[in-house]
């Protein structure tokens, strides 16, 4: 049920690329709460995604914009201001790219070029684009930014590769720009760190639907889903969650704070006293 939380409000979506993306369904739910947006992503992804559809569909214009380039970044905030009619309110980055896991690349033996990429797409993208909108005055006062990272920012997921450290990296700048960007302007930061979600990008990790299960198997409330994903990201662009800022927010069902569940124990032959 929309409940116009959104209202007047005008922002910058990045990353959705099909119905999987949470940037998509952030999108819909933005749509439907009243706000205004611009939809961007890579011209190679806006060409292989359906993202032509979603911006049809919340009558958002799409802008192509490759986040590790500065100049693309300067003309989206810049053209976004002028189809918007002004300065943003919400930017969601939802970006994420491994060479090193899309080439099967060991972590302890990875390809460096490959490396520099992961960062530089999946991490540096959210320092290019926060110093791009800082310069350029982009973001009302109050305004908020998200970005999407998981938990094995803190934690070893063997098979996540290097996209762990980009998302440590990640939650790093969020803190030390969130610091500067507050007392600028106001601006508030944050990252959800999300259950494991079969997104085009997510599903790309080795194991990735044993690894769902685990998930699910310890998580209190079970695995959270896109689709509740963007319902907690627009609390966040939203006025209720004004003087929030540089956190790292789970949303992941309980996961995070789970040393053991009662199924997990079962599903490896433990959990059942002898006697």
């Amino acid at each position: 049920m929309a409940n116009d939380l959104l209202k007047g409000k005008k922002g910058i979506i990045f990353g959705a690329l099909d119905e999987r993306s949470i940037a998509w369904k952030v999108a819909e739910r933005a749509h439907e709460e009243g706000a205004q947006f611009v939809l961007t992503n890579a011209p190679i992804a806006l060409r292989m995604g359906k993202i032509k559809e979603l911006g049809e569909k919340c009558g958002a214009e799409i802008i192509p914009a490759d986040a590790t380039n500065n100049e693309d970044l300067t003309q989206l905030f810049e053209k976004s201001m002028e189809i918007l009619g002004g300065k943003v309110d919400f930017v969601l980055h939802s970006i994420g790219m491994s060479p090193n896991v899309r080439k099967k690349k060991h972590y302890t033996d990875p390809n460096y070029d490959f490396y520099h990429k992961t960062m530089d797409i999946s991490a540096m993208s959210l320092h290019r684009v926060l110093s791009t909108a800082m310069k350029a005055d982009a973001i009302n006062e109050w305004g908020s930014v998200v970005a999407l990272t998981y938990i094995a920012a803190q934690r070893v997921f063997p098979d996540y590769n290097d996209m762990a450290d980009a998302k440590a990296l990640l939650e790093s700048i969020t803190r030390s720009f969130g610091y500067h960007y507050g007392v600028a302007k106001k601006v508030r930061i944050n990252t959800i760190s999300q259950s494991p979600t079969p997104t085009t990008a997510g599903s790309g990790v080795k194991g990735f639907g044993d690894f769902l299960a685990y998930a699910e198997a310890m998580s209190p409330l079970g695995n959270a889903d896109g689709g509740a994903c963007a319902d907690y990201v627009l609390s966040l662009f939203s006025d209720l969650t004004r003087y929030v800022t540089m956190q790292n927010l789970f949303h992941d069902g309980g996961f995070s704070f789970t040393g053991v569940s009662q199924k997990t124990m079962e599903m490896v032959g433990l959990g059942q006293d002898e006697g």
